[in-house]
């Protein structure tokens, strides 16, 4: 990914902004960046550029961030609704902002200057470090923010504010100080803001599971955006807390953590299990009653000091009816060189979960 998103194109493509704009020549730059960026990481290419950046900009901070708002390109599509991060290749000048606009003289024209740049390339990791240099100033901003005309700026506040953004750095506010802004951002009509708005709640969820099914309920209630799109909403921002078979999610989703039901045939095979081998794993769902399931399996692995921790998967949606058995097969890779997860031969027990209760269990060993 670093090589296709800077690479000597792409930093041409920068300079040449700066260049068509009369800031500074576009060659002499692109050839010092290129000279260092070979070797570097993703973020570490970013963190480059931004410092060759200082090196070409004017030394004066408010001279150069006029000259960074001169050489942006043309904004993002407006009439795009979603899926449209922006270009990587802009990620620097955040990073610029951030590290020689953050004084308190500069505040609002860095603030001014971020919102800019992110309808061009999301400014989420950069406006973290205004929060934590200027809380009051920069959530205050973000309330005017929360109603632009822009998309990609009602997005940034959600997703600027977000409590455990990945890859970004923390800001440690409080649900009380970013609810109110979701407030304003639940009701929009763009699913890039609404599932930014999803995320942030799932975020909060991790600490504060009351807070926010309280919130979705009383978007419920208030009706300010449309049903279908709170429904996703909802089911987004509760994921974690389903998978962890959340009572109070459940039920507010509409499902009953005591449903009852029933399993059979439950199986994984082949057994014993190879890592990076491929097993099947299949059961019978049967209920006595209509009842609307979450169906999942997790599966306790083993770690690298022998105790095990659960890992819970995604299986099934159903409105099942009595007389109706639904019969469910899934094919898992035991993949045992991935980059965030690592397999340790020896016993596990994989678990039939629905509506966040295991109903049924078995044991198989991986080596």
């Amino acid at each position: 990914m670093k090589d296709q998103l800077f690479n000597a194109q792409t930093v041409a493509q920068l300079g040449n902004d700066f260049e068509k704009a009369g800031v500074f020549d576009a060659a002499p730059f692109v050839d010092a960046v290129l000279a260092r960026m070979a070797p570097l990481e993703l973020k570490a290419r970013i963190n480059l550029i931004a410092q060759v950046l200082a090196d070409f900009l004017p030394a004066d901070f408010p001279t150069a961030a006029k000259a960074i708002a001169a050489a942006l390109p043309p904004p993002l599509d407006p009439e795009k609704t979603d899926n449209d991060f922006g270009h990587f290749i802009y990620a620097p000048l955040g990073v610029f902002v951030e590290t020689k606009g953050i004084a308190d003289c500069h505040l609002d024209q860095s603030l001014d200057l971020l919102a800019l740049i992110t309808q061009r390339f999301s400014m989420e990791f950069s406006i973290r470090a205004f929060l934590n240099a200027h809380q009051g100033a920069t959530l205050a901003r973000m309330q005017d923010w929360a109603s632009h005309e822009n998309y990609h700026l009602r997005r940034l506040v959600s997703e600027g504010t977000r409590p455990k953004l990945p890859w970004g750095q923390g800001v440690g506010l409080l649900p009380a100080q970013t609810l109110p802004l979701l407030d304003t951002l639940h009701a929009d009509r763009t699913r890039y803001v609404t599932r930014s708005v999803a995320n942030h709640l799932n975020d909060i969820a991790k600490t504060d599971a009351d807070a926010v099914i309280a919130r979705l309920s009383d978007w419920q209630e208030l009706e300010a955006q449309t049903a279908p799109e709170l429904d996703y909403m909802r089911k987004h921002a509760l994921r974690s807390l389903i998978k962890s078979g959340h009572p109070a999610a459940l039920r507010h989703l509409g499902f009953r953590p005591d449903v009852d039901v029933s399993v059979t045939g439950f199986s994984i095979t082949p057994e014993p299990l190879e890592i990076d081998a491929t097993a099947e794993i299949a059961f019978t769902v049967h209920v006595p009653r209509p009842a609307p399931l979450i169906i999942d399996y997790a599966i306790d692995f083993m770690k690298s000091n022998g105790k095990t921790a659960p890992k819970v998967f995604k299986c099934k949606q159903i409105a099942a009816v009595p007389g109706v058995p639904v019969t469910i097969r899934k094919m898992h890779r035991f993949k045992g060189n991935a980059t965030t997860f690592r397999l340790y031969p020896g016993a596990h027990r994989i678990h039939v979960q629905i509506n966040g209760r295991i109903v049924q269990s078995c044991d198989f060993t991986l080596r």
